[in-house]
């Protein structure tokens, strides 16, 4: 046997095989692929409706999604390729308005899960005892409250002045922040809020079995600290469970969103999935489907794209997965 094969099959036996990367068997893996590529023009297309919202809100014109016309119920055709609505918009603008609606929910709910199910499940899982009770006691709390029960909640809280004025202080100011309203916050709250335990859960557990093994032992054994472990020896091992469960979440919270805004509880100045299909489903009866079909067809293409996407990478990125290639 050669050296050139020697040192092919010890990279192989190392896995450093750069054939047997994330990106190369991402690229072979054509669902995961075009998945991502579909997620990704969602994303780009989100930002540039925010960036167009707000230059719209600072230079003082009317965004394209928002004009009116003598058009009502107009339907399809080549100048409005989805018809137009009851005050004569253009429903195929508005349902790619309400993709920045969905997506900043989708982002923001789903970061908040993935912090508080992370950090919690790790501490938990490292240092056991009392704090594992305690985070045992809380997540099994959360997992029993119903996520419409908390944006009811934080909506009344947040909308209605039952908050003291230096309480509601820092909330209009991360409303203003995050371009969006008060009432939104409750909605990303919300899901955040109750969306962190499944995650908890699985971090818990993969976190007790990694602080026994031996690299733990090791940093340990050389003085470093216990944050430093958690945060740099066990957090990158979990990793893989971040990803996957951010994509799924992600979708869970686009859908949420279409829900609340749908029974009135979401977004109110922002074109939104929610309020077109709520607007549309009163004029189904007389022939009117344009409405609500651009926007179900929107959110059904960007939450297929997001669950194929999570079952890909979840192939791709865990060790124990038997379709791992």
């Amino acid at each position: 046997m050669s050296s050139k094969d020697q040192s092919k099959q010890l990279e192989n036996k190392a896995g450093t095989n750069p054939r047997k990367s994330f990106f190369y068997r991402l690229c072979r893996h054509k669902t995961a692929l075009f998945s991502l590529c579909t997620v990704l023009i969602f994303l780009l297309t989100a930002l540039t409706v925010e960036i167009y919202a707000i230059c719209a809100e600072y230079c003082d014109f009317t965004p394209a999604y928002e004009l009116t016309s003598p058009e009502t119920f107009a339907p399809p055709s080549t100048e409005h390729i989805m018809g137009t609505d009851y005050m004569g918009r253009d429903c195929l603008l508005r349902a790619i308005g309400g993709i920045a609606t969905a997506v900043k929910v989708g982002v923001i709910a789903a970061l908040i899960a993935a912090a508080i199910g992370v950090t919690l499940g790790m501490l938990a899982g490292f240092y056991g005892g009392r704090l594992d009770s305690f985070v045992i006691w809380l997540y099994s709390t959360f997992a029993a409250m119903p996520t419409l029960l908390f944006i009811l909640a934080f909506a009344l809280l947040f909308t209605r002045g039952y908050l003291a004025p230096e309480l509601m202080a820092p909330v209009n100011f991360c409303a203003q922040a995050l371009h969006t309203e008060p009432g939104m916050l409750a909605v990303y709250l919300a899901i955040g809020l109750t969306g962190w335990v499944t995650l908890c859960k699985v971090t818990r557990a993969e976190t007790m079995k990694l602080r026994n093994q031996t690299f733990v032992q090791a940093a340990r054994v050389c003085g470093v600290s216990n944050v430093v472990i958690i945060f740099r020896h066990i957090l990158p091992n979990l990793m893989h469970l971040v990803i996957i469960y951010f994509t799924l979440r992600f979708a869970y919270a686009v859908m949420t969103e279409v829900l609340v805004s749908y029974l009135g509880l979401g977004v109110k100045s922002a074109p939104s999935w929610g309020i077109m299909i709520s607007d549309g489903q009163e004029r189904l009866w007389c022939g009117v489907w344009w409405e609500v079909t651009a926007a179900t067809v929107f959110m059904f293409i960007l939450v297929l794209a997001l669950n194929l996407l999570g079952d890909s990478l979840r192939d791709l990125l865990d060790p124990k997965s038997e379709n791992r290639k």
